[in-house]
């Protein structure tokens, strides 16, 4: 009796183990606009954006902690492009659409709002070069699109506020 009761607990924690609590439907309505808005920008980067050959980033993408470091990036990266640069007001509306629903959704459901993070890494670099506007704004729309497709591989980073 006293084996199958021990066998028994092992298998309730084992399961409970393997099973994670579902997340809010909210959560996963977000994640999914999120997704696809980032997917959206990402195919218009693909069209619009024409890179020089052989023009390639050297430093690692920026880091994702969650919807404020991804707005503080996002933002910082948006006003490195220049308005006179052809083609890009509707990226730059789309970036915008896009840090705007996260600002919002974070505010509402996120208790402790965490202050933006400091800028550092590729973009506080680029952030020192504005003078070479036109060279700041392609690695700045490349930057977007790497960044991007870094959030598209790891929505879950959405999830912690």
């Amino acid at each position: 009796m006293d084996y199958t009761l021990a066998l028994l607990f092992s298998l309730l924690q084992a399961l409970s183990l393997c099973t994670a609590a579902p997340l809010p439907t909210e959560v996963v309505k977000m994640k999914s606009k999120v997704k696809w808005m980032a997917e959206q920008l990402v195919v218009r980067l693909d069209k619009d954006l024409q890179v020089p050959a052989g023009l390639t980033l050297s430093q690692p993408a920026d880091d994702l902690d969650g919807p404020a470091s991804i707005v503080t990036i996002l933002e910082g990266y948006n006003c490195l492009i220049s308005d006179t640069f052809n083609g890009v007001s509707q990226v730059k509306l789309d970036i915008s659409s896009l840090t705007g629903y996260l600002n919002q959704w974070r505010q509402g459901h996120c208790s402790e709002q965490r202050p933006k993070p400091p800028v550092s890494g590729p973009l506080q670099k680029l952030q020192s070069r504005k003078e070479f506007i036109h060279t700041v704004s392609i690695e700045a729309l490349m930057r977007v699109k790497e960044f991007l497709n870094l959030l598209l591989k790891n929505l879950d980073h959405l999830e912690t506020c």
